[in-house]
């Protein structure tokens, strides 16, 4: 399978670039953006918070824990990213049937009642079960906050208004370890985890109420045939000169679309589609099984095997908060000025050999407390590389590469591989590291090293194209 692009920069013939927006314009759409990605922000505070939070729930019930053991950690961690799973299968189909925006009001909606679940739950099978219902509204998030953002912003600015998604993401993740190392500092161990997960329910509460000021996506609206509703939305996000040939463009596309069925299974046996969907699902399992959720959510439990104490471990684990977000806010400058193919490249290099060094320093140097800070040193690496090229152009590509009539079916396919292979390596990593130790970061090493020769044959380049442009290319490519 091929789909790369040797001429990324070029149009598709017979479809226009839409110009970049005026500062008004622009204002507006960042602060529509702002908004929709609390979504992202809660997906990054409820994955992070787990790794701050696991250390005082394994904790017996008598000092307020919930006696959990290395397996039941990865169950605990692991559910909600089974539940992620299916939240972003079925929750890109729902934002098809019933449009990204009351998609993600109800998205809100679980957020809230899954963070206070969490936050109260009286013993493992509760929490579970409510780390679940989190899991669904965060992999539903995943699903369809990106396509929204994407379909709402003009091409010239797309890559940096989806990766503001990204930056939400580990902006929460930051919060999530912060928060953690201040509520275990001051407030004590006895059922501190608690308040760790109850600070959730906030930003669900804010993403409810500002997505009632947002408007729908007008690709959305325009595919159910509210062409007049589209125009008008079309209006408010986009300067006069470039609504009505973006508008053309866009009811052009649907139009060649009517004649066609629903978003089905029964579509992957085209061949074009087939084949883009599966490099979707690829990219989103791989971008996984770089392991960074074995870093973003253990990260104190690996600083604890290091010989670091627990305080110590929490608050060395903001450091990876902060370099991921510095990280991303660099990504989403570089994507401006270079390609997506050449970032994830770079990126993919730079994680495998960091992945090398942290198992070069379990492996081979002694306990202590310089082996401790260049475990820390070789982490922060790898999250240097895989937020800042890694995981901005994943989001952003699955949110550009999939035509209109199939984005949400298929976004949700794509994302149900990430939260497929996050559930795996969450799941598996803590009794990993309890039986081999480093070598669990060499395995990882070596599938990342067979995800570059996968890359260097499939990954294309689609900046600088319209969503209309991106499918055109691919359909035309599978003609030639």
């Amino acid at each position: 399978m091929d789909v790369r692009d040797d001429t990324p920069q070029a149009p598709a013939q017979g479809t226009a670039v839409t110009d970049h927006a005026s500062p008004e314009v622009y204002r507006r759409l960042r602060v529509i953006t702002i908004i929709a990605t609390f979504g992202g922000l809660l997906f990054g505070y409820d994955t992070g918070v787990i790794s701050g939070a696991l250390p005082f729930m394994a904790l017996s019930a008598e000092r307020g824990g919930l006696g959990l053991n290395p397996l039941t950690e990865g169950i605990v961690a692991s559910s909600l990213v089974a539940g992620a799973a299916f939240g972003a299968l079925y929750g890109g189909r729902l934002s098809d049937r019933y449009g990204r925006k009351r998609a993600i009001l109800g998205l809100a909606i679980l957020f809230f009642i899954g963070a206070l679940g969490t936050a109260l739950a009286p013993d493992l099978v509760v929490m579970v079960l409510f780390r679940i219902l989190l899991g669904l509204a965060v992999g539903g998030a995943s699903a369809t906050v990106p396509v929204f953002i994407a379909e709402l912003a003009p091409a010239a600015h797309r890559g940096r208004l989806v990766t503001q998604n990204e930056l939400m993401i580990v902006t929460g993740q930051l919060l999530a370890y912060t928060s953690n190392a201040v509520i275990a500092k001051t407030m004590g161990e006895g059922g501190v985890w608690r308040w760790m997960l109850a600070l959730a329910t906030i930003p669900a509460v804010l993403l409810w109420i500002g997505m009632l000021f947002v408007p729908e996506s007008p690709r959305w609206l325009a595919s159910r045939g509210r062409f007049d509703d589209a125009a008008r939305t079309l209006g408010l996000i986009r300067d006069p000169e470039v609504v009505e040939p973006e508008f053309a463009e866009i009811k052009r596309r649907v139009m060649a679309d009517a004649e066609e069925p629903r978003a089905s299974w029964g579509d992957l046996r085209t061949p074009w589609v087939r084949r883009l969907v599966i490099f979707g699902f690829a990219l989103a399992t791989l971008t996984q099984l770089t392991g960074v959720n074995s870093i973003m959510y253990f990260a104190p439990t690996i600083l604890l095997d290091t010989g670091l104490g627990t305080q110590a471990a929490l608050t060395a684990t903001i450091a990876n908060g902060v370099v991921a977000v510095l990280a991303v806010s660099t990504g989403m400058w570089l994507l401006g000025r270079y390609g997506r193919r050449p970032m994830l490249l770079t990126g993919q290099i730079g994680v495998t050999v960091s992945l090398v060094l942290i198992a070069f320093c379990f492996l081979v140097l002694p306990e202590s407390a310089a082996r401790s800070y260049l475990v820390l040193a070789s982490m922060l690496m790898f999250l240097l590389f895989m937020q800042g090229c890694v995981a901005t152009v994943f989001w952003l590509m699955l949110s550009e590469i999939f035509p209109l009539r199939l984005r949400g079916f298929a976004m949700g396919m794509a994302v149900f591989g990430t939260w497929t292979a996050n559930f795996v390596v969450t799941l598996a990593f803590p009794p990993l590291i309890a039986a081999i130790g480093g070598v669990t970061f060499l395995l990882f090493a070596a599938v990342n090293t067979a995800t570059i020769f996968y890359y260097l044959r499939t990954v294309p380049e689609t900046r600088g194209r319209s969503m209309e442009a991106i499918e055109a290319h691919f359909r035309g490519q599978s003609a030639a």
